[in-house]
């Protein structure tokens, strides 16, 4: 049986699921790690993100080991990183530009999360281009909802 195309890049093995939230309550503050959260217009209530194209940031949670094999550590931390959510399980690249249901909120995966001067800080030398490639998704607040731990992520479109 032969699948065309168009059908084999929406298909999917498997939903996604969420296992890590973090909320950046200030620039620069500690990061608080709720087991759930509400989703508005603008973003995760209590996080300072911005809204918007950027307004909730994912990372894939097969991402957190190879940046840490890149920079020859044990473990690399979702709240170094300072994403939302890191989910694990789905291909965020495979979502680009679609819609994504996490929990209950519909996003929609804009464009791929540079990684920030404070890497080099945070992860010491070279956690900048160990990031690079692998820093997750920005994206946009299509209906607002709520976010819990091990909620499923799936296509919505």
């Amino acid at each position: 049986m032969v699948t065309a195309f168009s059908e084999m890049i929406r298909t999917f093995a498997k939903p996604g699921q969420v296992d890590w939230i973090g909320l950046r309550p200030a620039r620069k503050a500690a990061l608080e790690v709720p087991k759930m959260v509400q989703v508005d217009e603008s973003g995760l209530v209590g996080d300072h993100g911005r809204s918007g194209k950027r307004a909730v940031t994912l990372i894939q949670a097969e991402h957190l080991p190879v940046i840490a094999s890149i920079l020859g550590v044990e473990a690399v931390r979702p709240e170094d990183l300072r994403r939302n959510v890191v989910v694990s399980g789905i291909n965020l690249t495979a979502l680009k530009k679609r819609h994504v249901q996490v929990g209950s909120a519909i996003l929609h995966l804009e464009g791929p999360c540079p990684p920030c001067s404070r890497m080099e800080k945070t992860l010491g030398t070279g956690g900048y281009s160990a990031v690079r490639g692998h820093g997750g998704w920005y994206a946009s607040v299509v209906e607002p909802g709520e976010i819990s731990l091990q909620d499923r992520v799936i296509p919505a479109d």
